[in-house]
């Protein structure tokens, strides 16, 4: 049956008669309420909130500018880094376009981390949400793989010599590690045919990717609502409501979190031009000084070390040495013998835990360390899928959870930033063990929490959101 179509007055505004021809044809406006004036979020966000929407932004300007920079860049060995030179030199604003790519790439990553610990601080991977945060690691796990295939574009030393290091970490794996590690290079060692495999994977398969999981994370937020720093449900059927059925704790997200997320950018843009304009490198942080010499195949670096936004899981990698499996396994005992002492279980459910921890020690023992590395260093990110249901808390937010979770949650981000500042380091002994206890105890805030996330007693939550101007 055909659709009916929406009339209008023959007086309407030139402007209000082509709306309604488009409405006719596409749901602008019903997809502009449903996602923006008529979509209520609790009234009480802050500034932890515009992270989300600076993720989008810096995202549509990495895909714009990558567009550019793709009409100028040649993925052929001998060309790759002569084509980025060119970029610079004599491409009209290519210095601008490509400066703007390679900032936004750590942007990317700084955002995207505050929004994650936003998430992290106020329990926004828990019910109802539990898809919102999968969607959201997958996006992480999506922008990992585009980054590291990015980073070996410009055909520098540290491109070169950091794809040759993590590829060959594949070739760790027992039985196919040294296929699959050929299968990702094309070749016996990173050349033309990983050069060029990895340009069609940055270019297309991944951002295709990252697209299509951004909208299903949106589709999956508006659909069960926005969390708050209360973690109270203002959708919920017991929540107040007016007479329209909106949230009395709720506003439209336009204009009013438009308006709050525009000066955001605002501020955010600010910073941004100011790196781009008077520190592109970052110090070598976000632009190596070794990569602007052409790659050497036959000239490895002092040190090679990942970019910054990859360093907390590559101290994780560099943290497990056959004295480090000792420790897991150590671990692995005592996991076992406080479950089987401690919990009441049937003496079947005791002999399969014993018989797992076994099995455990016996592969830990018999797979060399560099593969529990690539492990550990997987593991970091995976870890992360799990937290909906790792969290036993019964109040979502920081707000109103014991004092001492505080500390433990600042204790988590000293942790991370430290392993992330060991990574760029060459490896020294004090380095090492403090990057093997900063490891145990990032895997033991997320396998423990189950246990440690019930303990003391959380304080009153509010019937109702808590609003603060700011």
């Amino acid at each position: 049956m055909a659709a009916e179509f929406k009339e209008i007055s023959p007086n309407a505004s030139a402007g209000e008669k082509l709306m309604n021809w488009v409405d006719n044809r596409f749901p602008a406006t019903k997809l502009f309420k449903e996602h923006m004036s008529e979509y209520y979020a609790p009234k009480n966000f802050n500034i932890w909130y515009i992270f989300g929407s600076l993720s989008l932004l810096v995202l549509v300007l990495q895909i714009v500018t990558g567009i550019f920079l793709v009409m100028h860049y040649k993925p052929d060995a001998a060309l790759a880094f002569g084509s980025v030179e060119y970029i610079m030199r004599d491409v009209p604003w290519g210095w601008l376009i490509r400066y703007v790519h390679s900032t936004g790439a750590s942007a990317f990553f700084i955002v995207v981390y505050l929004h994650m610990f936003r998430g992290l601080i106020y329990g926004s991977y828990r019910k109802p949400r539990e898809l919102v945060w999968l969607f959201g690691c997958m996006i992480f796990l999506a922008l990992m793989a585009e980054a590291f295939m990015g980073y070996l574009l410009p055909w520098g030393q540290l491109s070169y010599w950091g794809a040759q290091v993590i590829v060959n970490l594949f070739s760790a794996i027992p039985f196919i590690g040294p296929d699959l590690s050929l299968w990702i290079r094309g070749d016996y060692v990173v050349g033309d045919a990983t050069l060029n495999r990895f340009f069609s994977f940055h270019v297309i398969a991944v951002p295709l990717v990252l697209l299509g999981l951004v909208v299903a994370h949106i589709i999956a937020l508006h659909e069960v609502g926005s969390n708050n720093p209360d973690g109270v449900e203002i959708k919920a059927p017991n929540a107040p409501k007016d007479a329209n059925g909106h949230p009395l704790d709720g506003i439209p997200f336009h204009p009013y979190y438009s308006v709050h997320d525009i000066l955001g950018v605002g501020v955010f843009l600010m910073a941004f031009s100011a790196i781009i304009f008077f520190a592109p490198e970052f110090g070598g942080y976000f632009l190596e000084y070794n990569n602007f010499i052409p790659a050497d195949p036959f000239q490895t670096p002092a040190h090679i070390a990942p970019v910054w936004y990859f360093t907390p899981f590559y101290s994780m990698l560099r943290a497990v040495t056959t004295e480090f499996v000792y420790v897991l396994m150590a671990c692995t005992v005592l996991a076992a013998g406080v479950a089987v002492v401690k919990l009441r279980m049937s003496s079947l459910f005791k002999g399969v835990i014993v018989a797992a921890a076994v099995v455990v020690c016996a592969l830990l023992a018999a797979i060399d360390a560099k593969f529990w590395g690539v492990v550990a260093m997987g593991a970091g990110v995976i870890v992360l899928f799990f937290l909906p249901w790792l969290d036993n808390s019964p109040v979502k937010s920081i707000r109103y959870r014991p004092d001492w979770h505080k500390y433990l949650y600042a204790g988590f981000v000293v942790n991370f930033l430290v392993l992330g500042y060991l990574g760029m380091l060459p490896p020294s002994p004090i380095g090492g063990r403090v990057s093997q206890f900063g490891t145990l105890f990032y895997f033991a805030f997320f396998l423990l929490m189950p246990w440690w996330s019930r303990w003391g007693t959380p304080k009153p939550v509010p019937d109702r959101v808590v609003y603060h101007a700011h």
